[in-house]
């Protein structure tokens, strides 16, 4: 398996050997931040094209078939006229909540995004305390949220917004607590040593049923944080006209429609990491030709893969299910989830303990 590290340690000593350390790692910094903003853009773009075509399979549609190729053109010139319309203030608004808003939730995404580790070596924000630094970065969006409806100065903007900040706040427990069941098998919060350690197994299938129950807990939650359907009451067009953002126009409702699909990313690609083996090849205790033909399949292409198959599962959730209501989700949340998820939390803790894991 090839290490990205080599790469990334030779290109800083090619750096310092022309120009002095604080140069060089300043030069690294706006490098690796251009990076992740057109990685950020590909996938929204690769996303959204997906998210119509999944959609038009589900509901026995072609999807977009005109602009381009099978339509493959038609997300560009949709972010290219979202680029080029015009921007509005509304009157009787916040100004400043109201412009800071999209930048809170489009920064929290940011945060999260860096921590994923692509790649042996490929992670830009890869320390000890990983998990905790992604599920704190990842409750910054909220905020965003939150001041977007207050800012707005409109009631149904204000609505969403606060049954937004109650789903998520809500789900963020399971998501956490599904997470946390996993850090008690992984015994580390660090993601290379998490993605690491499943060499020899991904943790879906060391961890047992608590494991599973997790990986389940986790799908749901992580949907409903991303306010995605059936779990898309903040965006309930019938009810709140689009929600939070309604009062949005341009790049600034852009950024919560990129937002949206970005998180879903991430949400997939924590589970492929913590579950799937992250960038680590499929490996079978005893069969080391198959093991060995594995290795020879990059770690980004073996990351990529499982996160889009985790997106897969999450939209067919969604065109799957009907809207629910406020209070069957939140009582899914706090009268199911929640419980659930303490006992698989116990149940793996005696897993280890006992030492009944693989």
């Amino acid at each position: 398996m090839f290490d990205f590290s080599i790469v990334t340690s030779w290109i800083h000593q090619m750096l310092t050997s022309v120009m002095s350390e604080g140069w060089a790692v300043f030069i690294e910094c706006v490098a690796i931040g251009v990076c992740i903003i057109l990685m950020y853009a590909v996938l929204a773009i690769v996303l959204i094209y997906m998210e119509r075509k999944v959609c038009g399979f589900f509901q026995c549609r072609l999807g977009p078939m005109r602009v381009g190729p099978w339509g493959s053109i038609q997300v560009i010139c949709d972010v290219l006229k979202m680029l080029t319309k015009e921007i509005f203030n509304p009157k009787g608004a916040d100004q400043f909540l109201y412009n800071l808003a999209p930048f809170m939730v489009i920064i929290a995404s940011f945060l999260t995004f860096a921590c994923l580790p692509v790649n042996r070596g490929m992670e830009v924000l890869d320390f000890n305390v990983g998990v905790f630094f992604l599920l704190a970065a990842s409750s910054i969006g909220v905020v965003g949220i939150l001041l977007a409806g207050w800012g707005s100065n409109n009631k149904f903007s204000l609505i969403g917004a606060m049954r937004s900040g109650a789903q998520i706040i809500s789900y963020e427990l399971s998501v956490g607590l599904s997470i946390l069941t996993m850090v008690v098998l992984m015994g580390t919060m660090q993601f290379s040593e998490i993605v690491e350690s499943q060499a020899n197994g991904w943790f879906i299938f060391k961890g047992h049923i608590p494991a599973v129950i997790a990986f389940i807990i986790y799908l749901i939650a992580g949907n409903a944080e991303c306010n995605r359907g059936p779990f898309d009451l903040p965006e309930a067009e019938s009810e709140l006209t689009a929600g939070y953002h309604t009062e949005y126009s341009g790049m600034h409702f852009g950024f919560f429609y990129l937002a949206e699909y970005l998180n879903l990313f991430i949400v997939a690609a924590v589970a492929a990491t913590i579950f799937l083996g992250g960038w680590m090849p499929l490996h079978i205790t005893g069969l080391d030709g198959f093991n060995t033909v594995m290795d020879y399949i990059p770690g980004f292409i073996w990351f990529f893969a499982k996160a889009f198959f985790v997106v897969f599962l999450l939209m067919w959730i969604k065109w799957t299910f009907p809207r629910l209501r406020i209070d069957q989700i939140l009582a899914l949340e706090w009268k199911y989830l929640v419980p659930i998820s303490m006992l698989n939390l116990l149940l793996m803790v005696l897993i280890v303990v006992f030492g009944l894991h693989f």
